[in-house]
C-alpha cells in the first residue's frame, strides 16, 4: 500500500521547512487553529525535525493502541526535567523509578485514601470562602485558584501549609513556577537561529528552580521533624516499598515526585476551575442548573459542611466540569510514539520511535463525534446515555494508558467541592468588556479574567 505525507502549514521555506507561523506564545491554540483548517493530522517540519499532530477521534483511538504505541517524552517534557527530573510526569518509559513511584503512589488516590483528604480540603474551602465573603474588589479568578488548589495539595497530599490565605500576594512558589514554566515554553520551541535567552534570563531560572526545590527540601524536613502519623502522599514516598522490587524511593526522586505534584497537580486542576467559571459566567443557564443541585442538596445559605458521600452526588455539577475540560483541556495534549514501524489510518508511515501529539482541544471539538455544535458549552453532552454513545478516545483530558494522570480522583473530588460551594455561596459578575485570553506555559488557563462575588 502507498504511504501519504500529512499536509503541512502553508509557506513552507527551503531547509527550514515550516517556520513561518510558529506562535511561541500561544503554540497549541496555534496548533489548534492549523488543524482546523488542514484536517485531522498535519506535520510541521523544521530543519530535520518532524512534528506530528492529530485531532481526529479516529487517529486518536489508533494512537491510544497501546500495542503499537506508547508514551513519548516529548521536547517541551524534556525541558521539564530540571525542575521534575524522573518523577511520574516526566520520566521515561524505561526508567525503573517510574514503575516503583507509581506502585508505591497507587494506594494514595484509593477511595479510602480519598475519605483521609476530605475534611483538609473542605478546610481549606472554607479559608477561601472567608477571603471571598471579605473582598471588596473583583477577584482574579486564576490566581484565586491557584491559592486554593496549591494550598490543597500541599495540605492534604504533604502536610505542609502554604499560608495561602495568609497573604494578598501571590505565593512565591507560585511565582517561581510561573516562571520556571515560562521559560520552559518558550525554549521549548525548536525555532531556528532563535536568540538564546539572555544571561539574566537563565540565571533567574536556576534561581526559579532552586526556589522550588528549597521549598520541597523545606516540606520533607518538616515531615522528618515533625514525624506525625499521616497516610499521605508524603508518608507513602517516604516509608513505601516496591512490592516488587522491595525498594523505596530514593531522596532524590522523592523531592522530584512532590514537584511533580505541586506543580502539575495544582496548575491543572486551577486551569480547569478557572474556566468552568469563566463559561458559567457565560452562560447563566448552565449556572442556574448547577445551582438548582447545590441548593437542593444544602438548602441553607450558611456554608455547607460538604460531607464525603455528597461529593459524588454532585452530578450536574462533574457535567459542568467534563465540559470545560473538553472545550479547554488545561493538559493541552499528549505525546505517543510509535513502539515499532507502523501506518496511523492505513496511509501515514512513522518508524520505530516516531512520535506525534494528540491534540485534545481538536480531538474533543470533533464534529464526526460532538456535532455542529461542538464549541458551545452544553454540560449536558455528559448525561449517561451520551457518554456510553462515544467512543471512548473522543474525550481524554488526563491522558491515556498507563502512564495517564494518577491523580484524577484527586482532582476531580476537590474541584467538584469547589465548584459546588462557590454555586451555592455566591453570584459572580464577569467584566461584560473581557474576552478570553488564554495563556499558556505547559498547561492552559484564563489570564485577566476577574469577577465581582456577591453573597446570595
Amino acid at each position: 500500500m502507498s504511504t501519504v505525507v500529512p499536509p503541512h502549514p502553508p509557506r513552507r521555506v527551503p531547509i527550514l521547512g515550516d517556520v513561518i507561523g510558529l506562535d511561541p506564545v500561544r503554540p497549541m491554540q496555534n496548533t489548534a487553529r492549523i488543524l482546523d483548517s488542514l484536517g485531522p493530522i498535519y506535520q510541521r517540519r523544521i530543519l530535520a525535525m518532524r512534528l506530528t499532530f492529530v485531532g481526529g477521534v479516529d487517529l486518536a483511538e489508533e494512537l491510544n493502541d497501546e500495542t503499537r504505541w506508547q508514551k513519548h517524552l516529548a521536547r517541551p517534557l524534556r525541558r521539564l526535567r530540571p525542575v521534575s527530573g524522573d518523577g511520574l510526569f516526566t520520566a521515561e518509559n524505561d526508567e525503573p523509578n517510574w514503575a516503583k513511584a507509581h506502585a508505591i503512589l497507587m494506594p494514595g488516590f484509593t477511595q479510602k485514601a480519598m475519605r483521609s483528604y476530605h475534611d483538609t480540603m473542605v478546610e481549606v474551602l472554607n479559608e477561601m470562602v472567608s477571603s471571598w465573603d471579605d473582598a471588596d474588589a473583583p477577584l482574579d479568578v486564576s490566581g484565586e485558584m491557584s491559592k486554593l488548589t496549591l494550598e490543597t495539595i500541599g495540605r492534604a497530599g504533604f502536610g505542609y501549609r502554604f499560608g495561602s490565605y495568609d497573604r494578598d500576594e501571590e505565593d512565591p512558589f507560585v511565582t517561581a513556577m510561573l516562571g520556571a514554566l515560562d521559560y520552559i515554553q518558550r525554549t521549548g520551541l525548536p525555532i531556528p537561529g532563535r536568540p538564546q535567552f539572555n544571561r539574566s534570563r537563565r540565571r533567574r531560572q536556576a534561581a526559579d528552580v532552586e526556589y522550588l526545590n528549597s521549598v520541597v527540601d523545606r516540606v520533607i524536613a518538616d515531615r522528618r521533624v515533625q514525624a506525625p502519623e499521616r497516610g499521605d502522599l508524603l508518608a507513602l514516598m517516604l516509608d513505601g516499598v516496591d512490592p516488587e522490587t522491595g525498594t523505596s524511593l530514593d531522596p532524590v526522586n522523592i523531592r522530584r515526585q512532590i514537584l511533580t505534584f505541586l506543580v502539575a497537580g495544582h496548575e491543572t486542576s486551577a486551569g480547569a476551575l478557572s474556566f468552568a467559571l469563566w463559561l458559567l459566567s457565560q452562560n447563566p443557564e448552565e449556572a442556574a442548573k448547577a445551582r438548582s443541585e447545590v441548593d437542593a442538596m444544602w438548602p441553607g445559605r450558611e456554608v455547607p459542611a460538604v460531607e464525603f458521600e455528597q461529593v459524588a452526588k454532585l452530578r450536574a455539577v462533574r457535567r459542568v466540569l467534563d465540559e470545560t475540560l473538553r472545550l479547554w483541556p488545561t493538559a493541552p495534549g499528549y505525546f505517543r510514539e510509535a513502539k515499532q514501524d507502523t501506518l496511523l489510518a492505513g496511509k501515514y508511515a512513522f518508524k520505530k520511535g516516531d512520535w506525534a501529539m494528540v491534540v485534545l482541544q481538536q480531538v474533543h471539538r470533533d464534529t464526526s463525534v460532538w456535532g455542529e455544535d461542538a464549541d458551545l458549552f452544553r454540560p449536558d453532552r455528559f448525561l449517561p446515555r451520551h457518554v456510553k454513545e462515544r467512543p471512548g478516545s473522543a474525550y481524554k483530558p488526563f491522558g491515556t494508558g498507563p502512564r495517564a494522570c494518577i491523580g484524577r480522583q484527586f482532582a476531580y473530588h476537590e474541584m467538584l467541592m469547589a465548584l459546588a460551594v462557590v454555586l451555592h455561596r455566591y453570584e459572580f459578575d464577569a467584566d461584560p468588556s473581557y474576552r478570553l485570553d488564554v495563556r499558556e506555559q505547559l498547561t492552559m488557563r484564563p489570564q485577566g479574567f476577574a469577577v465581582t462575588v456577591r453573597r446570595r
